[in-house]
């Protein structure tokens, strides 16, 4: 008999402020739960989009401050883009996967690909400033869990989002940037299926797939940065999103 099906919540948390460089993010998050009159318990999922992460860990450029690049420069003429904007792009990526079109497909120093190395201009001051990655997603979750330990004394996982597009498909999603306190994927791997057919290749992003169930209440203009996912049980442990990065070894489109 196959277990029943889990019930999952996902609840917006409204109320963050606009987050400042040095912003504690527990007692801000901690205070709107209190307000919205949410108790955290045992076994939530925290999920955070990058943007407030990034702010808080004053991952803020100001274009002011940038001198592009002979490179940026020509590359910003010949598309109508801000040389200042592709230069900071730029000293993001470890490597260009892609240029054409005025398009900046970029490999993160996390190894994370993505548009403009994950340089974002959106809600941050209408373009004088950029906000870019956090430096480690993944300790950046790990301290936010144990901050939320430390002060409401639950155990919870934490996952740092961020959006992203995807080859062959329109649209944008999130993913997990940052995890912890979960495992971000399941193996289904030599697992028997219900008509005993044994699995060989079932590996399952489910920091992912939170992260895009996430991103439904999140919206692009609802100033929503923080959601709590309820109900899924999750594995405990991992180490981290960097799970999620594919080996160089095994990936067929290198």
């Amino acid at each position: 008999m196959s277990s029943r099906p889990q019930t999952i919540s996902i609840i917006p948390i409204p109320g963050i402020p606009e987050i400042n460089p040095g912003d504690d993010l527990i007692n801000i998050v901690t205070d709107a739960f209190f307000k919205q009159d949410i108790s955290i318990v045992n076994g939530d999922i925290i999920v955070f989009a990058q943007k407030i992460i990034s702010k808080a860990e004053g991952r803020i450029v100001k274009l002011s401050e940038i001198t592009p690049s002979t490179f940026a420069i020509k590359f910003a003429k010949e598309w109508n883009k801000d040389a200042r904007m592709v230069e900071v792009v730029l000293s993001e990526s470890k490597r260009i996967v892609k240029m054409d079109k005025g398009r900046l497909i970029a490999e993160t120093k996390h190894g994370i690909i993505c548009a403009n190395a994950g340089v974002d201009a959106s809600n941050v001051s209408g373009g004088d400033t950029v906000t870019i990655l956090p430096i480690d997603p993944d300790q950046s979750a790990k301290k936010l869990a144990e901050g939320f330990k430390e002060k409401l004394g639950v155990e919870v996982a934490v996952i740092i989002t961020d959006t992203v597009g995807r080859p062959w498909r329109d649209g944008l999603t999130e993913i997990a940037i940052g995890c912890w306190g979960m495992k971000p994927l399941k193996d289904y791997r030599t697992k028997l299926d219900l008509k005993g057919y044994e699995l060989k290749a079932t590996l399952i992003a489910v920091a992912d797939e939170i992260a895009g169930a996430a991103g439904l209440v999140m919206g692009k203009n609802d100033s929503v940065p923080v959601v709590v996912v309820r109900g899924y049980a999750f594995e405990r442990g991992g180490k981290g999103a960097g799970e999620l990065i594919r080996k160089p070894d095994d990936d067929l489109f290198r």
